[in-house]
């Protein structure tokens, strides 16, 4: 026989109901809490907190830095971000700070059986016979692989195409016979180093210089003016590159190109006028001329836009005279009044 519940026991009911479902809501927040954490957390603050803190990933680090680049609109910076995390391409120059110096060995056989084993090799004579760039190594492996590089206690490089370059350039009338290169594992550190610090550096003065960074979080974008983004890159120059004392967009500089319509000599005349080295003003005039402007709305072309993203990094590092903020309003202008669209 079927007992029908009375009003106090359907209420009881209802009422655990609502209190098993209120529980779970409450389990399923922090759940959700402990996964993701506090989502109205400043991205800005996370950084400084998990740099200065020694268990902290510095891969993760990155990560959070690129997520904070993005809603900042800094395109470089981006790029930076994600040349550290993913490695650097080999047609991107790496940061100053990237370049490591190799120690190299050879051993050598003379006559009557005479030999010279594991003897330093100058690097005047490996910078004269071979080049530069056998004793100063860019370093283009993902901050992850610097940090496991970094853990070794040796770090040995392939020297074998030394052994014909400084055949006889050494030791005259003796035959080399093995070249060994040679990184130290201090070095990989001081990288990882220069990485963490340059984080700390560009968040504390993004604090400074442009007060809505620190108000970036997942839930929370900020509007996208030029102004911030012109601010967030000069801050990534200087702390990234160092201070540099070309022209820049902040200093409030004024660009004239003189360039005839059509004329690819007197664009590149301008150019290196303007900043840019020669080959490099000759590079872009030609690339310009392949594919001339066709509106005023878009300037520039798929080839031109590719060579202002791989040459970017080149004048912020101070190597060109004119900054990479304002790189690519020179550039524009020189299409525009090389394709007439423009007096």
């Amino acid at each position: 026989m079927f007992h029908l519940p009375t009003r106090r026991e359907r209420n009881w009911t209802a009422n655990a109901g609502v209190q098993e479902g209120c529980e779970h809501g409450l389990r399923t927040h922090i759940s959700r809490r402990a996964r993701w954490g506090d989502l109205s957390i400043s991205i800005l603050r996370e950084i400084q907190a998990a740099v200065l803190s020694d268990e902290a990933d510095l891969s993760t680090i990155m990560l959070k830095l690129r997520f904070l680049a993005s809603r900042l609109g800094s395109e470089q910076l981006e790029d930076w971000v994600k040349y550290e995390t993913e490695g650097y391409p080999r047609d991107i120059e790496v940061p100053p700070y990237r370049i490591v110096h190799v120690t190299f060995k050879g051993t050598w056989s003379g006559p009557f059986g005479g030999g010279i084993q594991n003897a330093p090799i100058p690097s005047h004579l490996i910078d004269k016979y071979a080049g530069k760039n056998w004793t100063r190594r860019q370093v283009r492996e993902s901050v992850a692989g610097v940090e496991e590089l970094a853990k070794s206690e040796e770090l040995g490089i392939d020297a074998s195409n030394l052994i014909l370059l400084l055949q006889g350039k050494v030791y005259a009338d003796w035959a080399c016979v093995s070249v060994s290169g040679e990184v130290s594992p201090i070095a990989m550190k001081e990288i990882r180093q220069a990485v963490r610090s340059r984080v700390l550096e560009l968040t504390l003065e993004l604090e400074k210089r442009v007060p809505l960074a620190g108000e970036v979080s997942l839930m929370k974008a900020i509007p996208k003016g030029p102004e911030n983004g012109a601010a967030v890159t000069q801050i990534f120059n200087q702390t990234v590159y160092g201070n540099v004392t070309h022209v820049t967009a902040m200093d409030g500089a004024q660009v004239t190109l003189s360039i005839m319509a059509g004329d690819v000599g007197s664009m590149t005349t301008a150019l290196v006028e303007a900043g840019l080295p020669q080959e490099a003003a000759k590079e872009f005039s030609e690339i310009v001329a392949a594919e001339p402007p066709k509106s005023v709305d878009k300037p520039l072309g798929n080839k031109a836009l590719a060579w202002i993203k791989k040459n970017g990094p080149k004048a912020a590092s101070g190597a060109w005279k004119v900054g990479s903020d304002v790189l690519t309003e020179v550039l524009t202008e020189a299409a525009m009044k090389f394709a007439g669209l423009k007096p």
